[in-house]
């Protein structure tokens, strides 16, 4: 258990990784994906490679300080921007999870909030509707509006 602390693992339970290393690695995802980096830009950037960076946003190996402030170095944030809040270490919501852990949900979001053309937005959004299962087809916004909400 010691061997593997000092290697920068959680230790090894039933439970998992840490849930502390866990969300640090997702708020490194998030901030990464936000970017427009890929694993193996930021593992560059670091002098790691791409599998350590997964293994970062995953949270099974933690992110040594060091490590944390040349992150948020190259990311151009503050290294107090990946560690978990209090709020943090209540469950996220599902879709927040869910954006997390999907490829490419960063890049279709940041692409939607740049369309200028509302009427676009609103095409892209009806499509994605459509190529979803059914009760997402279904839904409406609780209003019951379908366009987009403006920004």
């Amino acid at each position: 258990m010691a061997e593997q602390q000092k290697r920068g693992r959680a230790p090894a339970s039933g439970n998992g990784p840490d849930q502390i290393d866990v969300e640090v690695g997702h708020n490194l995802r998030r901030a990464r994906l936000a970017r427009g980096h890929t694993q193996t830009e930021l593992g560059e950037a670091l002098g790691i490679s791409f599998q350590q960076i997964q293994k970062y946003e995953r949270g099974f190996n933690r992110v040594s300080a060091s490590m944390l402030v040349k992150a948020a170095r190259f990311l151009n944030i503050r290294a107090i921007d990946l560690l978990p809040t209090d709020d943090d270490m209540n469950a996220a919501p599902d879709y927040l999870q869910r954006f997390s852990e999907t490829r490419g949900v960063a890049e279709l979001v940041n692409a939607y909030c740049a369309m200028p053309n509302p009427t676009l937005r609103l095409a892209l959004l009806q499509f994605a509707r459509a190529m979803g299962p059914m009760e997402v087809q279904a839904r409406m916004d609780v209003d019951g509006d379908t366009e987009p909400h403006a920004q």
